[in-house]
């Protein structure tokens, strides 16, 4: 269950459907998703059930509304609608276990109720951890309405099998809430290892370099969870050196960002570049920032660090020192960590690490080094034996024990149903 799903190109929706794809190996599995709103690369005629099967994947498409995503109270809509009718569905559906995601944010709370109707076990993959994550994006205000749903939101976790987390960090979230460790697995959304390098001399990186001569670079959504204020004035202080701030990307506070910048020549604002040119965008950035604003440490763990991370280049993370973010780069020395309101850390910093190109190249050295520990292929097919240990321990409660070693697996000529 995840309202997004391609042709929608929301991160859920690409890591959704590479969850599905590595399931479908040995599993039939179902997609309960909405009509595409997402930025969707093509849209599809209204109907109350859209359904298309390929190989043992078949993707529902109930027939929520589809207001593109910019506006919040349409987007509201959308999620309410795909919501009142995915729940029904999924509950109608004959299958062996049920799977959520995070969007929209309250959608494990419907697979919850969808498994507690149908007494099938339950497996919560958490993207992003809400209320928290409206709450402090200041998305909704303190009240009663956060308070249900935090409550309800529990009642969620206690009732899954299994939670997915995406770091470490967000795990101890999770155990805080009164969740027991043994069901709280972290599973890291890695990155596959890059088909082509580029260079800082590539044209597309020179044209995002912008003729700096030491660049800090943000490749990505520009969204609530961002240090953003702190990098802008880290930004203007370095601008007269040479060293160029770079946003490639949109998102719901680019707008702010750019208001906040204004003026400054040293800080350049990008739309994404296609596909084709992500080497380059990689190459062009000296420094890459991966930033998490105080108080969403485990709320939102960006998952671009492990693309920085394979592509072999240095971090510059501006995030909280107990966020995954931070500890991974600070352990590796792939990088530099910065408190996420140090404006004057991240100009020392910069300035000592641009007079030493032999250092950085160090650096990004270590960065490949450790992207081999969070290969995508692995961390997908361990997402995989989270889901095939879930549903054993439910089928047969006395295996509990040989699943908790990861000792059982499905036979693959023998399909579940999921």
């Amino acid at each position: 269950m995840n309202e997004y799903y391609p042709p929608d190109t929301s991160a859920t929706a690409k890591m959704g459907a590479q969850v599905v794809a590595a399931l479908a190996e040995r599993h039939r599995v179902t997609v309960i998703a909405g009509m595409p709103s997402y930025d969707p690369e093509e849209r599809y005629s209204y109907k109350l059930l859209r359904r298309h099967r390929c190989g043992n994947v078949t993707v529902e498409r109930v027939g929520s509304t589809s207001y593109p995503r910019h506006q919040m109270r349409q987007r509201t809509t959308n999620y309410l609608t795909y919501v009142s009718l995915a729940i029904p569905r999924a509950a109608f559906l004959r299958g062996d276990l049920v799977l959520a995601m995070t969007d929209p944010p309250f959608v494990g709370i419907a697979g919850a109720i969808v498994s507690f109707l149908t007494r099938r076990p339950f497996v919560y993959n958490i993207r992003d951890l809400y209320p928290e994550m409206a709450l402090g994006g200041n998305i909704v205000q303190p009240g009663r309405l956060p308070q249900l749903w935090e409550w309800m939101h529990r009642r969620a976790l206690r009732r899954a099998q299994r939670v997915i987390v995406l770091g470490d960090d967000m795990r101890e979230r999770i155990l805080a809430k009164g969740i027991a460790p043994s069901r709280v697995v972290t599973v890291r959304d890695g990155a596959a290892p890059p088909s082509r390098v580029a260079s800082a001399a590539d044209p597309a990186a020179q044209q995002i370099r912008g003729g700096f001569p030491f660049v800090l670079l943000h490749a990505g959504n520009l969204g609530f969870y961002g240090a953003w204020e702190t990098l802008i004035r880290a930004g203007r202080a370095l601008a007269p050196e040479g060293v160029g701030l770079v946003f490639v990307g949109d998102g719901a506070k680019r707008a702010q960002v750019e208001s906040l910048a204004e003026g400054c020549d040293g800080i350049r604002f990008l739309d994404f570049r296609p596909a084709a040119e992500i080497p380059a965008v990689m190459a062009a950035g000296d420094l890459h920032i991966v930033t998490v604003k105080r108080g969403l440490e485990g709320v939102v763990v960006p998952s671009k660090l492990y693309g920085i991370l394979a592509a072999g280049r240095p971090v510059l993370a501006v995030a909280p020192a107990s966020s995954d973010v931070s500890r991974l780069v600070r352990e590796a020395d792939c990088g530099v960590a910065v408190e996420p309101e140090d404006a004057e850390g991240i100009v020392r910093c910069v300035r000592e690490l641009s007079g030493q190109p032999q250092r950085l190249q160090e650096m990004g050295r270590r960065a490949r080094e450790l992207s081999s520990r969070f290969l995508r292929a692995a961390e997908l097919q361990h997402f995989v034996q989270v889901i095939e240990d879930a549903e054993a321990e439910h089928r047969t409660p006395q295996a509990s024990n040989a699943s908790a070693s990861g000792s059982w697996s499905a036979d693959s000529g023998n399909q579940k149903n999921g």
